[in-house]
C-alpha cells in the first residue's frame, strides 16, 4: 500500500518538482514505517508517478547529458568486478584515492538535492553487495556486526533548506511541520540497508557487536555549502587538534539551531540546488573492538626484562616477559597490535615468584575471537593433553565455554614454550576491570626476599634488631638508575616489616614487606644517600644487594581460577 495520503500530495509534488527523491519525500511526509523505503527505487518512482497522476513524459527521470560517474575502486587481490579506484590501507580498510563512487553503472537518475544520492545509489542491492565483498575480504571472523555510516555535514544544511521550504508552503494551508517530524536520514538508511547487509553476510546486525563496518561518504561538489555558517556562528566552528575540518556534523547542527530562518534564506537557496553527481565513498573500514586478556606471571630468569630492552635502537636482550606472553595471543587472535600493562615491574635481574604479578594485554583490532571445538582439540594435542577429557565437546557448548577452554589450553602452550616464565589465571576481562589492577597501587603491599652483602664482618646478633623494626618510614629521592624516565622527587615509603636469616660473616637474607612503589635495591645500599634511612645506615656498614626476588604482589586481581 502506498504510504502517502491526499494531504501529502501538495508537499510531495513540491519536493519532487524541486529535485527531491521519493525516499526523502517520504521522510518529509513523516512516513515512519519501514516497508515503503525498502521498495526498489524504480518501483518507488512509478508508484509516486501514479499517486501524483503524472504522465510518463511529464516526470523527468533522466539527465539529458549525465556527467560521467566514475565507479573506479581498486580491486582487491581476489578481484571484484566494477570496483576500482579504492586503495587498500591496511587490513580491512579501503580508501578512495581519486574522486569516484561505488554506484550503479547504468543509473542516470537525477541526484536528489537533499540526500545527494544516499537514498538512491547507496541503499540498492548492488552497492550492498560490493561493501559486503570488502567485508569478506578483510579477513575478520564475526558472528554479528554493527553497521555505521558517516554522511557529509552539508546534508544537514540541505535538509534544513528543504524543511524551511516545506514548512513555508504548509503554513499557507495552516499546517505545521516541526523539525522532529522529519524522519532522520540515518534512520531511513538503516531501515533499508540493515536487512540487506544481514541477508548478504548471513549474520544479524547487532548494535552491541564489537565488530563494526563503517562507510564514510563525501560530496566534494557541495563541500562549501556549510561555509556561510561560520561567518554567522563563529563560536560553533572552533578548530580541534583531532579534526581535519571545523565543519563537523555536530558543529553544523549546532549552528543550524542558532541561525535565524530569514538569515538562512538569505545565504542558502530554498529549495537547495540539484547536484550533478552522487556522493563518493571515501572509506570502507572494518574494525573489531579490543579484546582484553589478563592473568598473572612468574618470572624465573635473572636475565629477562619485563618489556623489550632497546637502547638507541639496539636490542640488548633477545626477549622479554611481554613478548613471551603476547606473541602467542597475537597469533591466536590475529590482532594488529597490543598494549601490555602490569601491576608494577621488576628489574631484568629480579625474579617474580609466589602467586605472580598481575598483568593485562589489550589486543587491538583482533580479526578472530571465535574458536571451534576442533581447534581446541588441535591445541590440546599440541600441548600433549591427549588423556584429558574436555566436557565442552557436547553439542550444547556455548561460544563462551569454548573460549574459556581455549584460553586454558593457550596458557599451557605459553608455559610449555619457555622455562623463563609461567602464566596463571589467564582470562578475558573488560576494559573497566583493568582499572582494578591500578587502583590504590601505592597503598598495596609487596613482599621481597634479598641476599645482602656487607663490607664488614657481621654476626647473627648484628642483624637481629632489624626483625623488631615495624612500619619504618623512609624518604627516597628518585634513584639515579631511573632518573632518565621518572621525574625527580622525594617519595615517602613504608617498610612494614623485616625478617633476617644469617648466612655467613658477610651475607644474610632479608625478607621484607613494604608499601608498593618502594625501591628495594636503594633501601639496601642507600643510593649515595638518596634513600634515608637504609640498611647500610641502620647497620653502620656498606651494604649491597646481590639477589632480589619478588615473593608476592598483594593485588587481588584478576580473580584466581580453579585448576
Amino acid at each position: 500500500m502506498f504510504p502517502l495520503t491526499e494531504e501529502n500530495k501538495h508537499v510531495a509534488q513540491l519536493l519532487l518538482s524541486t529535485g527531491t527523491c521519493p525516499r526523502c519525500i517520504f521522510r518529509f511526509c513523516g512516513v515512519d514505517f519501514h516497508a515503503p523505503y525498502k521498495l526498489p527505487y524504480k518501483e518507488l518512482l512509478n508508484e509516486l508517478q501514479k499517486f501524483l497522476e503524472i504522465e510518463k513524459d511529464e516526470l523527468v527521470l533522466e539527465v539529458p547529458n549525465p556527467p560521467p560517474k566514475k565507479i573506479r575502486l581498486q580491486e582487491l587481490e581476489d578481484g571484484i568486478d566494477g570496483i576500482d579506484n579504492l586503495s587498500q590501507n591496511g587490513e580491512g580498510r579501503v580508501s578512495v584515492i581519486e574522486d569516484g563512487s561505488i554506484a550503479s553503472k547504468s543509473s542516470n537518475l537525477n541526484v536528489c538535492n537533499v540526500c545527494l544520492g544516499i537514498l538512491q545509489e547507496f541503499c540498492e542491492k548492488e552497492f550492498i553487495k560490493k561493501v559486503c565483498q570488502k567485508v569478506e575480504a578483510s579477513g575478520f571472523e564475526f558472528t554479528n556486526l554493527v553497521f555505521s555510516v558517516s554522511f557529509p555535514p552539508q546534508l544537514s544544511v540541505r535538509e534544513h533548506a528543504a524543511w524551511l521550504l516545506v514548512k513555508q508552503e504548509m503554513g499557507k494551508q495552516s499546517l505545521s511541520l516541526g523539525r522532529n517530524d522529519i524522519v532522520q536520514l540515518k534512520e531511513a538508511y538503516k531501515w533499508i540497508t540493515h536487512p540487506l547487509f544481514s541477508e548478504e553476510l548471513g549474520v544479524p546486525i547487532d548494535g552491541k557487536s564489537l565488530f563494526e563496518v563503517s562507510v564514510v561518504f563525501a560530496h566534494p561538489e557541495t563541500v562549501e555549502d556549510c561555509h556561510f555558517l561560520r561567518a554567522i556562528c563563529p563560536d560553533c566552528f572552533k578548530p580541534a587538534k583531532n579534526k581535519q575540518s571545523v565543519f563537523t556534523r555536530m558543529a553544523v547542527m549546532k549552528a543550524l539551531t542558532k541561525i535565524k530562518e530569514e538569515d538562512f534564506r538569505k545565504q542558502f537557496p530554498c529549495p537547495p540546488n540539484s547536484p550533478k553527481a552522487v556522493c563518493t565513498v571515501l572509506e570502507i573500514e572494518c574494525a573489531h573492538g579490543a579484546v582484553f586478556v589478563a592473568g598473572r606471571y612468574n618470572k624465573y630468569s635473572r636475565n629477562l626484562p619485563q618489556t623489550p630492552w632497546i637502547i638507541d635502537g639496539e636490542r640488548k636482550l633477545e626477549s622479554s616477559v611481554e613478548e613471551l606472553i603476547s606473541d602467542h595471543l597475537l597469533a591466536v587472535f590475529k590482532a594488529e597490535s597490543f598494549n601490555f600493562s602490569s601491576s608494577g615491574r621488576e628489574d631484568v635481574d629480579v625474579r617474580t615468584l609466589g602467586n605472580g604479578r598481575p598483568f593485562a594485554i589489550e589486543l587491538v583490532n583482533p580479526h578472530r575471537v571465535h574458536f571451534t571445538s576442533q581447534e581446541i582439540k588441535e591445541l590440546q594435542q599440541v600441548n600433549h593433553f591427549m588423556t584429558w577429557k574436555l566436557s565442552c565437546f557436547r553439542n550444547s557448548v556455548t561460544e563462551l565455554e569454548l573460549l574459556i577452554v581455549f584460553l586454558f589450553l593457550l596458557l599451557q602452550k605459553i608455559n610449555n614454550s619457555s622455562n623463563k616464565i609461567q602464566v596463571r589465571d589467564l582470562q578475558l576481562v573488560t576494559r573497566e576491570a583493568i582499572g582494578h589492577m591500578k587502583e590504590g597501587e601505592e597503598e598495596k603491599t609487596k613482599s621481597y626476599s634479598a641476599l645482602i652483602w656487607t663490607n664488614k664482618v657481621i654476626q647473627k646478633k648484628d642483624i637481629e634488631f632489624l626483625n623488631d623494626i615495624k612500619d619504618l618510614k623512609i624518604d627516597q629521592k628518585t634513584p639515579l638508575r631511573v632518573l632518565h624516565r621518572r621525574p625527580l622527587a622525594v617519595r615517602t615509603r613504608i617498610i612494614h616489616s623485616m625478617e633476617t636469616r644469617y648466612v655467613d660473616e658477610h651475607h644474610f637474607h632479608l625478607y621484607l614487606k613494604t608499601q608498593a612503589g618502594t625501591y628495594i635495591k636503594e633501601f639496601v645500599h642507600g643510593d649515595f644517600g638518596r634513600t634515608k634511612p637504609n640498611i647500610g645506615s641502620l647497620m653502620n656498614v656498606t651494604a649491597d644487594i646481590l639477589e632480589l626476588d619478588v615473593e608476592s604482589v598483594d593485588v587481588d586481581w584478576p580473580p584466581a581460577l580453579d585448576d
